[in-house]
């Protein structure tokens, strides 16, 4: 592997340079690069290698069905069921069908999973799964280990180059994606963006944490491969279904650190700050119930003025530092002792079921550009995805784009006129006012008027943040979200309207829009909101 801050070689014809290029270095990114060798592959990351990838910071694991009783069918139906009704039954059977080959490819680089005496892989079980399926590595550090070790093989992979910079815009031709213009360190807000010409362009950028004020995800999750895809035309899907993680540290961090599910399959209760166990009188599964309903439980607690709290002192006790090492020294780094003490804990956004539209080879809508990991929407997920299913669909996606791209016909990856100047740096204070507007009236619990404040208030900061590349993006998305989450008029999932709040036959469908389409709902749904809203008053 080569790695280098500076665009591509002068001189040499661009033609013959044209490798594909990955932007962003997640998981789905590395792991592309992998099944791609020894085809040539530039990897376009803003930080370094495991730095700023959520990622890394996955404490779960990989859902797969390689357990006794268990099976790739019944995988399927535990996902087929958290969907709420509309996953791609085809691709989630691709995608359970895939999970034990993933742990076979990743064992076979060197990951070293939680194995028994006597060799065999210990799983564990985690919220809306009907058995033990979660393969993990060190207790509750599985994306850490993962990443570390693909991050490893790439350096050692010659045909992948490594670039770092940060993608500003994608560079399409008479309708093709042919590249990437990016800013790599150092680069003036005078210069022009540096360009980089693709055979093939894939967008690995993970997610849109960063969009709201309460996150688990790391501030590179800002929906910038989202804003690239829109900004090209491709078509956006299920922008609506957003993923709460019920049980992130109260303690004041920003990204809050995260209690992995894993504690709850462990046995930890939730409990408010009256003692009560509130859980077994919402659903069956109690705290193993699916991620939004054991969300707005929590949210509903808090809104009535009590604080909840994740109680394993029990069900794990003095095991805990071994048992779940990472959320551990989280715990203790905010002076909070797992083992005697619960954990203060709130939903906040985890996971975007939404995303760039693609097929199950990773294509968009737009020729010459794929997109993979949790920037993608294949419709695995549906309206909630089932836990510990998002490293799976980010390695078994990124199989399907190399599978797809391994006999991609060379391409004459022309450059276009360069994108317009918006240099301006990420002003913190516009920063915390989008993401108040989308935590206040996009998140956990929904209704028209929120919503249509949320379109109305980003509509107005839109001239305020467009010379800043990275903030008019993040805009751009949260109001197209906005627009999804006001054109669906039921709850479904991880979309829950207030005013709507039971599931829609005339709504078990997905959606799928391109930004302008999107935007030309925006006037007349904000109109029959407001009047609907009148006419109720």
């Amino acid at each position: 592997m080569s790695q280098t801050g500076a665009g591509p070689a002068a001189g040499i014809p661009e033609a013959e340079q044209a490798p594909i290029v990955v932007v962003g270095a997640g998981l789905a990114g590395l792991a592309l690069a992998l099944r791609l060798a020894p085809r040539p592959v530039t990897i376009l990351t803003k930080a370094p290698l495991c730095v700023d990838a959520a990622s890394a910071w996955a404490q779960g694991g990989i859902a797969a069905a390689i357990g006794p009783g268990d099976s790739p069918a019944l995988h399927e139906g535990d996902t087929l069921t958290a969907a709420a009704g509309l996953a791609d039954r085809d691709i989630v059977r691709e995608l359970t069908e895939s999970a034990p080959e993933a742990i076979t490819w990743l064992s076979g680089l060197g990951v070293a999973f939680d194995r028994d005496a006597e060799g065999a892989l210990q799983l564990g079980r985690e919220a809306a799964h009907g058995r033990k399926r979660i393969v993990h590595v060190a207790g509750d550090a599985t994306g850490a280990a993962v990443m570390r070790v693909l991050a490893q093989r790439v350096m050692e992979t010659s045909s992948v180059t490594v670039i770092l910079g940060e993608a500003v815009s994608l560079g399409v031709v008479d309708g093709r994606v042919t590249g990437v213009w990016y800013r790599a360190p150092g680069m003036s807000a005078a210069d022009t963006p540096a360009f980089l010409p693709a055979a093939a362009t894939v967008l690995a950028t993970g997610g849109i944490g960063r969009l709201y004020r309460e996150t688990t995800n790391p501030a590179g999750a800002c929906a910038q491969g989202l804003a690239l895809a829109a900004e090209a035309g491709a078509r956006l899907a299920d922008l609506e279904f957003v993923q709460f993680h019920p049980t992130a540290i109260d303690a004041g961090k920003d990204p809050m650190p995260l209690a992995t599910e894993a504690l709850r399959g462990a046995g930890a209760t939730l409990v408010n700050s009256r003692g009560e166990r509130f859980m077994t009188a919402i659903h069956p599964d109690a705290e193993l119930a699916p991620r939004d309903v054991v969300a707005r439980a929590i949210f509903r607690e808090r809104r009535a003025g009590r604080q909840v709290f994740l109680d394993a002192t029990t069900a794990v006790g003095a095991d805990f530092a071994t048992r779940f090492p990472t959320v551990n020294a989280l715990c203790r780094e905010v002076g909070i002792d797992p083992v005697h003490q619960p954990i203060p804990v709130a939903p906040a956004v985890h996971y975007h079921m939404g995303g760039v539209a693609v097929d199950a080879l990773g294509r968009t809508s737009v020729p010459g550009l794929w997109a993979a990991g949790e920037v993608a929407c294949t419709g695995a997920h549906g309206a909630n995805r089932l836990a510990s299913n998002s490293l799976l669909e980010a390695l078994w996606l990124a199989r399907q784009v190399a599978a797809d791209l391994a006999d991609l016909a060379p391409v004459d990856a022309t450059m276009p006129p360069p994108p317009a100047a918006r240099p301006d740096p990420v002003d913190p204070v516009l920063e915390a006012e989008l993401r108040r507007i989308m935590s206040e009236n996009v998140g956990v619990s929904r209704d028209s008027a929120r919503l249509c404040e949320a379109i109305s208030r980003l509509d107005a900061m839109a001239p305020r943040v467009a010379s800043c590349q990275r903030l008019a993006g993040m805009v751009m998305i949260g109001r197209l979200m906005a627009l999804a989450a006001l054109t669906r008029s039921e709850s479904r999932g991880s979309h829950f309207r207030e005013d709507y709040p039971v599931a829609s036959d005339a709504w078990k469908r997905r959606m799928a829009a391109s930004r302008a389409e999107l935007d030309s709902l925006a006037p007349l749904l904000t109109r029959v909101e407001q009047m609907r809203a009148s006419a109720s008053a």
